[in-house]
């Protein structure tokens, strides 16, 4: 991302902008003398703790069990969405009681660079470099499981992404406690209204779990090592310092980390075409997600199957993707398929084994299947006309990936 996007994105997606957001309340910050940066058996014991994949009673049956329940819903489209560290089956569960009557399904998982399969279909969403605009894109890539038994170049080139990717955290945790980077943490507390306080607790906590990583890096599943890891750390000091000060050190984490994203260097990831290839050659089909967060793809004329015109995160522009589609599709010459309309939940499951005092919200509430857009009545007559609805789009990608 340009680093002229941030400030625009912070101020969208947070109000970060605003220095009183999250005012440091006077005398709650404790002293920050040398011992406070020395491990403790407690901190390892949260670290074990935020690292777990082991589910208990009361995780599963929250997992199992969803909020509501689609009864007339009978064909489900679920196409974006990420298990994260559920278990599949678990996964099932709450898709089954969620859509008791389903008659038609396409359902594939697309876990962030790592190919995942689920019934007969396998699935991911990828890292990539478009270079023609100089942006990291994602592409979600659906396959027959049958295609990509043996795709050993696929699986090498995800395997470098997922490492790649996973190395943003270090990096997010290197401007945090480096002074080399101190312009970040200056540009960070300006958004956020940071004082020297709240970037020393910040800076000691962090260092704290760059060490716990460090130490315990054989105990710490691959698939652990991402940002988020440093929200759900600096969550778990909630139990000993006030909730004020906690929300204002994560509103600047979340403004450090948007920066080192935009600076986070994109020479290493593969090039979008080389993707594209790959997974052309293995007959699988690909669909650009939410474009609103990098409008040149649209222009790209990247040979794909589908844009994905609405998720939860990216819905500000749905009836004109539609719209858009709908026209490039007009236009296409005689015997090319035409895109598909489609839609994702974005589900990640991992986020709703949290404690639900510390979920977000908004992230929580995402089901997998669940697109409201697809019965929005400012948004059917678009529909109609592009002759998109889930049966359809579900008949016709099927067809595509054998």
């Amino acid at each position: 991302m340009p680093e002229s996007a941030v400030t625009d994105r912070l101020r969208k997606e947070d109000g970060l902008i605003s220095p009183l957001r999250f005012p440091v309340a006077a005398g709650r910050l404790k002293r920050l003398d040398e011992k406070a940066s020395e491990l403790t058996d407690a901190d390892l014991e949260v670290y074990l703790a935020i690292i777990s994949t082991e589910l208990n009673s009361e995780q599963r049956a929250r997992i199992s069990q969803p909020p509501q329940v689609y009864a007339r819903q009978e064909t489900v489209l679920a196409l974006h969405w990420h298990p994260e560290f559920i278990p599949m089956e678990l996964v099932l569960v709450r898709i089954n009681a969620t859509f008791p009557n389903r008659e038609e399904e396409l359902i594939i998982p697309t876990q962030h660079n790592t190919l995942l399969t689920l019934n007969g279909f396998a699935g991911v969403e990828i890292d990539c470099h478009s270079r023609e605009f100089n942006r990291k894109i994602q592409l979600l890539a659906h396959f027959s499981e049958a295609k990509v038994q043996k795709a050993d170049v696929l699986k090498a080139m995800l395997q470098h992404t997922f490492r790649y990717r996973s190395s943003q955290l270090f990096e997010f945790l290197d401007s945090i406690i480096e002074p080399a980077f101190e312009d970040r943490l200056q540009l960070a507390a300006s958004y956020t209204g940071a004082d020297a306080d709240l970037v020393e607790f910040v800076r000691v906590n962090a260092g704290k779990l760059r060490s716990l990583i460090q130490m315990h890096e054989a105990l710490t599943p691959p698939e652990a090592i991402k940002n988020k890891l440093v929200q759900h750390y600096f969550d778990s000091l909630r139990e000993t310092y006030d909730d004020t000060l906690v929300n204002h050190a994560q509103s600047f984490l979340k403004a450090v980390k948007e920066i080192v994203k935009a600076r986070f260097a994109l020479e290493y990831f593969y090039d979008t075409h080389q993707f594209l290839e790959e997974i052309r050659g293995l007959g699988g089909g690909v669909v650009i997600p939410h474009p609103e967060q990098f409008w040149p793809v649209l222009l790209a004329d990247y040979d794909v199957d589908g844009i994905e015109v609405w998720n939860p995160q990216s819905r500000d522009f749905t009836g004109f993707l539609i719209n858009a589609v709908n026209r490039q599709n007009r236009a296409r010459p005689k015997g090319k398929r035409p895109l598909l309309i489609l839609m994702g939940d974005d589900t990640h499951m991992g986020e709703k084994a949290r404690d639900p005092r510390l979920q977000d919200p908004e992230k929580a509430g995402r089901e997998i299947g669940v697109q409201p857009a697809w019965e929005d009545l400012k948004i059917k007559k678009s529909l109609i006309v592009a002759n998109a609805d889930r049966g359809s789009v579900i008949r016709e990608y099927m067809h595509r990936l054998g």
